[in-house]
C-alpha cells in the first residue's frame, strides 16, 4: 500500500540544456549583486514594440473585417512613408489633408482618417458614430454598385464592364467612390455643426440686443470662439479641395485603379511579346530561352519593340489621363460647392455677430453720451446754486450794513439772486444748443 501513496507519474525534471538562455541571463548576478533584467516582461516588451493597431478593412465588394497590424506592415502594404501615417494618428491633431501617393490615397477629413487603395479601404478602428456611419454607407454603396454591375452582364466578370474607360459618374472607380464617401461625411459633419451653431446663435444674439448683461456677453464670446474654430476647419477643407482641383498632377496620381490596370497590362504585354519573339516554327513557347544563346538580332528586335511599346503606352496614358481627370475634377467640384456653401453660412453668421457687436457698441456709446449730457446739466446747475452760496457768504460777514435794518431786504435779495441764476442757466443751455453739445 505504501507504493500507491507514491505519485503514479513523477513530474519530469528539466535538464540543464532545456533552460532558456534568458533565464540564465536574468538569474546571473550583476556587479551590484542584483540579478540582471529582474522584473522585466520580455513578452510584453515584444508586444509593445510591435505597436499593433486595430484597423477596419473594407474591400471593393463591400465586405469588411477587423485586422490588427503594425505600422510597418501598413507602410509596406500601401507603400507609404511614416510621415503620412502620422496624419492618421488619433493622438495628434492635424488639419484636413488629402494626399495622392503611388499606390494609395491618404485621407484625413475630420473624423474620417483612412487609407484608400485600388482594392480596399483601411480605417483606424474607432467607436465614433461618424466613422461607423461611413463604413456602413460605403458597404451599402459598394454592394449596390456590384449588384448593378452584375445585373446587366449576365455572364462572367469583366474588368472593363465595371470600370470602363469612358465611365460616367455612376461608374467611378473604387478609390473615387471611397473618397466621395469621405468627402460627403466630412461635408455633412461640418454642415451639421454649422447648422447647430446657427440655431444656437441667432436667438442668443437677439436676446443680447434686447438685454445687455454680463452673462449674455460671456455666452456670445464662447459662441464666437466656436465659430472661429469651425470656420478655420471648414476653410482648411475648402482650401485642400481647391488645391487638388488646381493641380492636374495630383489628381492624376489619385487614379489608382487605372495605374494598377496599366501595370498589369504592361506586365502581361511584356510576357506575350517575349513569348512571341522567341517562338519560331520549331521552338516551343513554354521552353525556357537563354538570353546568352539568343542571337543579337532577336535581342535588338525585343529592345526596339519594348521601346516602341513604352512610348505608345506613355502617349496613350497621357491622353486618357487628361480625359479622365475630368471625372475627379467634377467630383471635387461638387463637394467644393457644398463646403463653400457651409463656409458662406459661417461667414454670414460671423457678419451677423459683428453687426450685433457694432449695434451694442452704438447703444453703449449712446448711453455714455446721455450720461455725459446729464453730467453737464448737473455741473451747470451746481454752478448756479453756488451763486446763492456766494451771496449768503457775503451777507454773513460780521460788519454793519444799513440794508440789514430793512425788513423786505431778504426777500428782494432772494428774488434777484434767483432771477440771475435762471438767466445764467438759460444762457448755458442756449450755448450748449448752439454748439450742438446737447440735443435740446
Amino acid at each position: 500500500m505504501a507504493d500507491f501513496k507514491e505519485p503514479l507519474l513523477q513530474p519530469p525534471r528539466p535538464s540543464s540544456s532545456s533552460i532558456p538562455a534568458t533565464r540564465d541571463a536574468s538569474s546571473r548576478p550583476s556587479a551590484s549583486g542584483r540579478p540582471l533584467f529582474q522584473g522585466l516582461d520580455f513578452l510584453g516588451l515584444k508586444k509593445r514594440g510591435q505597436g499593433l493597431r486595430s484597423w477596419i478593412r473594407v474591400d471593393s465588394s463591400g465586405d469588411s473585417q477587423i485586422i490588427e497590424v503594425d505600422k510597418f506592415t501598413i507602410m509596406r502594404r500601401c507603400d507609404l512613408p511614416a510621415r503620412d501615417l502620422r496624419l492618421l494618428d488619433p493622438l495628434f491633431v492635424y488639419p484636413s489633408t488629402i494626399l495622392g501617393r503611388e499606390k494609395a490615397i491618404v485621407v484625413n477629413l475630420e473624423q474620417i482618417r483612412c487609407i484608400i487603395t485600388a482594392d480596399e479601404v483601411l480605417l483606424l478602428n474607432s467607436l465614433d458614430n461618424y466613422v461607423l456611419q461611413y463604413v456602413v454607407e460605403l458597404q451599402r454603396r459598394l454592394r449596390e454598385g456590384a449588384e448593378h454591375g452584375t445585373a446587366g452582364r449576365g455572364g462572367g466578370f469583366n474588368y472593363e464592364d465595371v470600370y470602363p474607360s469612358n465611365a460616367s459618374p455612376d461608374y467611378l472607380p473604387f478609390e473615387f467612390r471611397a473618397l466621395e464617401m469621405a468627402l460627403e461625411a466630412a461635408c455633412t459633419f461640418l454642415d451639421a455643426q454649422a447648422a447647430e451653431l446657427e440655431i444656437e446663435a441667432y436667438p442668443l444674439l437677439d436676446e443680447l440686443t434686447s438685454k445687455i448683461s454680463t452673462l449674455n456677453l460671456e455666452r456670445v464670446r464662447r459662441l464666437k470662439s466656436r465659430l472661429v474654430a469651425l470656420t478655420r476647419r471648414v476653410q482648411k477643407v475648402r482650401d485642400e479641395i481647391e488645391q487638388l482641383m488646381d493641380d492636374d498632377g495630383d489628381m492624376a496620381e489619385m487614379y489608382l485603379t487605372e495605374k494598377k490596370r496599366r501595370l498589369e497590362t504592361s506586365f502581361y504585354g511584356d510576357q506575350s511579346v517575349g513569348y512571341s519573339s522567341v517562338s519560331g516554327p520549331g521552338v516551343s513557347i513554354s521552353a525556357p530561352v537563354s538570353p546568352v544563346s539568343s542571337p543579337p538580332e532577336t535581342r535588338k528586335l525585343e529592345k526596339s519593340l519594348s521601346v516602341a511599346r513604352s512610348r505608345h503606352e506613355s502617349l496613350k496614358s497621357s491622353d486618357s489621363m487628361t480625359e479622365n481627370i475630368e471625372e475627379l475634377e467634377m467630383l471635387l467640384e461638387a463637394y467644393f460647392v457644398v463646403i463653400d456653401c457651409t463656409l458662406n453660412k459661417l461667414t454670414s453668421l460671423k457678419e451677423y455677430i459683428d453687426d450685433t457687436e457694432d449695434f451694442i457698441n452704438i447703444q453703449l456709446d449712446n448711453v455714455r453720451n446721455q450720461l455725459i449730457q446729464f453730467e453737464l446739466l448737473l455741473t451747470t446747475a451746481t454752478f448756479v446754486v453756488a451763486i446763492f452760496g456766494v451771496v449768503a457768504g457775503i451777507f454773513g460777514m460780521n460788519f454793519p450794513i444799513s440794508l440789514f435794518d430793512q425788513p423786505e431786504a431778504f426777500k428782494w435779495v432772494i428774488i434777484i439772486t434767483g432771477i440771475c441764476g435762471v438767466i445764467i442757466f438759460s444762457s448755458f443751455l442756449w450755448f450748449f444748443r448752439y454748439r450742438r453739445l446737447m440735443p435740446l
